[in-house]
């Protein structure tokens, strides 16, 4: 269930507002007047959301490409693919 608070909380309950969007790590909305006006969220739920984002459109960016051409690659070419080149990057690191 969604937390939702005037956004006055926002200034007289502020600790109390950090308090649940770190526990919860789930947005709470504010409201001015009634009507939806800013969103608050702790940094780990931010970052949680940009990475979920990220995924979906490489997902979907993965399928166009998946839809337009004919080149598929086995379990194994990727990952010897991937190996290969984690081996090159830890040489390449010492």
């Amino acid at each position: 269930m969604p937390h939702i608070r005037p956004v006055s909380d926002l200034r007289n309950n502020f600790a109390d507002i950090s308090k649940t969007v770190h526990e919860t790590l789930e947005p709470i909305f504010l409201t001015k007047n009634g009507y939806g006006d800013m969103v608050v969220m702790s940094i780990e739920a931010y970052e949680r959301k940009l990475f979920e984002s990220e995924i979906y459109f490489k997902l979907k960016e993965s399928e166009l490409e998946a839809k337009f051409t004919d080149k598929r690659y086995s379990h194994d070419e990727v990952f010897s693919g991937l190996r290969s080149r984690l081996a090159n990057k830890a040489k390449d690191n010492v």
